[in-house]
């Protein structure tokens, strides 16, 4: 089976160790991976921020960019609802929707694809450790992800997945909203982090690389021993790919 992969702006810049490992856990599972060296981004910052036109632009680069019939796997259920979802409403009666359907149709979060389309299991490499998860705003809501993220983490034998008191809850982050309204992404984390620390837990795992940032440096503020992880760092690191 072949795939593009959607690497994001984020994951380039902070976090290209989740992209690798996410590239080696496709390829593990024999999916031939496509990577466009020229992507870019989805625009999502650009839509939140009402620049409609300009994220008209970057959709259809994408479009030009990914062109073949071949499913595009995202390591982010932040982007990937962008993509899946919130491209349809960029361009709703006009004469590039059936082209923009077909394209969303094809977009895939990564954990929604180990699961859904290949059907994988882990064997779990590593020793013992206790995590717990944070759910992404439009991982949990746009796109929906979330429970096949978590599927993965519970195949691994030795980690104890303890779940957090409010899961649910934005950590502050939002793209633009932290850097608009700083207070209140500030409380936010804040509050999420509070959680964090009540379940003596090592790791803190999510998929999306703008939350865990947020929470990376509200955890360093404090010099609390929990570590940050991308969930597809970490799931490579268990399976020996990392």
């Amino acid at each position: 089976m072949k795939a593009y992969f959607f690497g994001t702006c984020l994951g380039g810049v902070a976090y290209s160790k989740a992209l690798i490992s996410s590239i080696k856990l496709l390829q593990y599972f024999g999916v031939e991976v496509i990577y466009k060296k020229d992507q870019t981004c989805c625009g999502q910052p650009s839509y939140n921020s009402g620049y409609y036109d300009e994220t008209r632009r970057v959709a259809l680069k994408n479009l030009e960019l990914f062109s073949k019939p071949y499913p595009i796997i995202v390591p982010s259920g932040s982007c990937a609802g962008m993509m899946m979802h919130d491209y349809h409403h960029l361009f709703e009666e006009t004469n590039q929707e059936d082209r923009v359907r077909e394209f969303s149709n094809r977009v895939f979060d990564l954990s929604d694809f180990l699961i859904e389309n290949l059907g994988v299991t882990l064997k779990d490499q590593g020793d013992p450790v206790k995590v717990t998860w944070h759910s992404n705003c439009h991982a949990l809501r746009i796109a929906r992800c979330t429970e096949s993220s978590k599927k993965l983490l519970r195949m691994l034998k030795n980690v104890t997945l303890i779940e957090l008191d409010k899961e649910e809850e934005c950590c502050g982050f939002g793209g633009t909203f932290s850097i608009k309204e700083p207070e209140v992404s500030q409380a936010m984390v804040e509050r999420k982090v509070k959680d964090i620390m009540s379940k003596d837990v090592e790791y803190i795992i999510s998929g999306d690389g703008g939350c865990l940032l947020n929470i990376a440096g509200a955890l360093q503020k404090i010099n609390a021993p929990v570590k940050p992880m991308h969930l597809y760092e970490f799931l490579a690191q268990r399976v020996g790919l990392a």
